[in-house]
């Protein structure tokens, strides 16, 4: 994610912050590095729902597979430009998501519903991620005092919408899957395991320098992508996904709870 040029409002500067340091779409990219182009799915019928697939075909197919699903959620650690990062997010394919975020000890909730995007951070969250972007003290502290405990309401067009709506678009997160295929390839299967009960066969994908990257792929129903761990490298991390093509509940904050990204120059809530 690149950071907004405009930062004359308080409230702009808030949200190329936070755009910056909290997105997740770097984490979904990185999890993509080491897959294998799509490629249509056949059915396997076999005690090995996988028997007599080299590596690079399982991965074809559990690109193919996670590609098509209409929500999930993922969860875990991933490290985005130096900065470790917690995720908890539900996405699905109607632009809607609703989740948590967890930097520097500062912790915020990002949810969006039609086509509103909606952010509540704590005060280390805000204090950090603005700080990281070179705000003066008292700009910040003045900050704070507008939106203490309230949700930011961000709407389509305004400072930071793309970015931080960019999080909630399950297409375009999954898109990268398929991306690069020559360079994805040689990829080699490794010791069979389970995710959270689940059977998985497990796909494994070395660089040199060190860089390990191990994806889990589900061995019962449709071959989804369960996890993700990357060991090495400059973004070490695991990503963990499930509930796929479950319903994704996303409330909408109440108005009285809200201050407009437009007023907050004045101060004025939504």
């Amino acid at each position: 994610m690149t950071s907004q040029s405009h930062r004359k409002l308080r409230a702009a500067a808030v949200v190329c912050a936070v755009a910056v340091v909290t997105a997740p779409a770097p984490a979904a990219a990185w999890a993509a590095t080491d897959l294998p182009a799509a490629v249509p799915a056949v059915a396997a019928p076999s005690p090995d729902s996988f028997s007599g697939l080299t590596a690079d075909e399982i991965g074809d197919r559990a690109v193919t597979a996670t590609q098509s699903a209409t929500s999930l959620r993922m969860t875990g650690r991933v490290v985005s430009e130096g900065q470790p990062l917690d995720i908890d997010f539900a996405v699905n394919d109607s632009g809607e998501c609703t989740g948590l975020m967890k930097i520097k000890g500062g912790t915020a909730e990002l949810r969006r519903v039609d086509r509103i995007t909606y952010m509540k951070g704590d005060e280390a969250f805000w204090r950090a991620s603005m700080a990281s972007q070179g705000m003066p003290e008292a700009q910040i502290t003045a900050t704070l005092e507008l939106i203490k405990d309230r949700w930011l309401k961000i709407a389509p067009g305004q400072a930071g919408s793309q970015d931080l709506g960019g999080v909630c678009d399950l297409k375009s997160l999954l898109a990268d899957l398929g991306k690069d295929k020559e360079r994805r390839r040689g990829l080699t299967r490794g010791p069979d395991g389970k995710v959270d009960g689940t059977p998985v066969a497990t796909l494994v994908k070395k660089k040199a320098g060190g860089e390990t990257t191990t994806v889990s792929v589900s061995e019962q129903g449709r071959p989804y992508i369960l996890k993700m761990v990357r060991k090495g490298g400059k973004e070490p991390g695991t990503l963990v996904l499930s509930d796929y093509d479950k319903p994704v509940d996303v409330k909408t904050p109440p108005p009285g709870e809200t201050v407009d990204l437009s007023k907050l120059g004045q101060g004025a809530s939504a």
